[in-house]
């Protein structure tokens, strides 16, 4: 069962869920949802909905890395703010890439830009590198190993 499929079982399970249930809200339909997923997971080899497990799986992970780097961003630019003090040491970095489609760059940019402190510059001519601008730049290596092993690394394994 391909990934895609296996998202149209779990939506399919959602939706009996709330029509058991007998109410169909938002409510129902979610929690038909993760019990639909933790059906699917549970028995992912007998119905051949692994590539879904892994990828939602995956894709959850990535989630909570973006969570973290924003929370973690968000507070950094508040105790700034307040402090009489600034900490801030812009720099524009130039990151390699290991990303190659449209899709992972694009992915990986627009996380950047979202997280408070930092911005998407540009992507060279030949996709290799994308330039980013960030507030908070002590160690600009640092920051580069934090980008490819955080978010750049769970990209790819969401969608290779």
């Amino acid at each position: 069962m391909s990934a895609s499929a296996g998202f149209l079982s779990n939506l399919l399970l959602a939706v009996f869920w709330a029509l058991a249930s007998g109410r169909v809200t938002v409510g129902t339909l979610l929690v038909g949802f993760i019990a639909g997923f933790a059906t699917l997971f549970f028995t992912r080899r007998a119905t051949g909905a692994d590539a879904y497990t892994t990828k939602a799986w995956r894709a959850g992970i990535l989630l909570l890395v973006f969570l973290r780097e924003l929370v973690e961003a968000n507070l950094r630019l508040a105790y700034d703010v307040v402090t009489p003090k600034h900490h801030m040491q812009p720099a524009i970095i130039a990151i390699p890439l290991d990303a190659r489609t449209d899709f992972e760059i694009t992915m990986l940019a627009n996380l950047i830009t979202l997280t408070p402190g930092t911005l998407a510059l540009r992507v060279s001519e030949d996709r290799s590198t994308l330039f980013i601008h960030s507030v908070y730049t002590p160690d600009a290596e640092e920051l580069r190993r934090t980008i490819k092993s955080g978010l750049e690394r769970r990209i790819l394994e969401l969608t290779r």
